[in-house]
């Protein structure tokens, strides 16, 4: 497996930015938090809103832990598909996907300098149909979804299949998540990885993950591989 030279900065050996779609380009965490505040309508909508949040984020954890007991059986692909067979037969999906502040300009920046791709366990019509929706596709090159590979994150086959699709080696492509499973998959199959702080997960999480650098928002990716700033 080919190494970044470990005498030159990490940013300059890579090729390809690989991006999780929930809580990194896809403001899902705000729709979750909008839905969960519903449930405390009787207090005043600011503390509603603090008190979904904290739920939400209360919830991250296990429900990550979850996701890798699942990797482990060798199930979370089967299941996750059969979710979204059930949830089709109980109502019509209708996409409306909220975009992270920044989004687009930071891919424009980044596209040309560096190959572009999404890594997600959304199906490949969700993922399609944000990227459309917000008039992103022409920026990527290549989607993951949950389809493409048997395994899962944090399971490294969808990092490895990324870079396999690529022609790159997997440690020249960065992948940039808001979750354990996202840091997790990147380290298990070789490849440097970036947490930022917009989706669910927290700092010592990801740092503990294995995450090269924690940032706050997904939009200082580009000031940290073009100017070295980690902030």
């Amino acid at each position: 497996m080919s190494k970044p030279d470990p005498h030159l900065p990490l940013q300059d050996s890579i090729a390809a930015v690989l991006f999780d779609l929930d809580g990194t380009l896809m403001d899902t965490d705000d729709q979750l938090v909008a839905k969960f505040s519903k449930w405390f309508r009787w207090l005043h909508p600011a503390r509603a809103q603090r008190l979904a949040r904290h739920l939400v984020m209360a919830f991250e954890t296990p429900v990550n832990g979850f996701i890798t007991w699942l990797d482990r059986l060798g199930i979370d692909a089967p299941l996750m598909n059969f979710w979204q067979r059930l949830g089709r037969k109980k109502k019509d999906h209708t996409h409306a996907f909220t975009l992270m502040p920044g989004v687009p300009e930071m891919l424009k920046t980044l596209k040309g300098r560096y190959r572009l791709a999404v890594v997600t366990t959304r199906s490949e019509a969700e993922a399609t149909a944000f990227l459309r929706e917000h008039h992103l596709q022409e920026l990527f090159e290549l989607v993951v979804s949950r389809t493409s590979t048997r395994r899962l994150k944090p399971h490294p086959e969808p990092i490895l299949f990324a870079a396999r699709e690529l022609n790159l080696p997997v440690s020249r492509c960065l992948m940039v998540g808001d979750t354990t499973p996202d840091i997790r998959s990147a380290h298990s199959a070789g490849a440097p990885s970036v947490g930022v702080l917009c989706g669910y997960g927290t700092r010592e999480e990801l740092e503990k993950a294995g995450a090269a650098v924690v940032l706050e928002q997904v939009q200082d990716v580009v000031h940290w591989l073009m100017d070295g700033d980690a902030r």
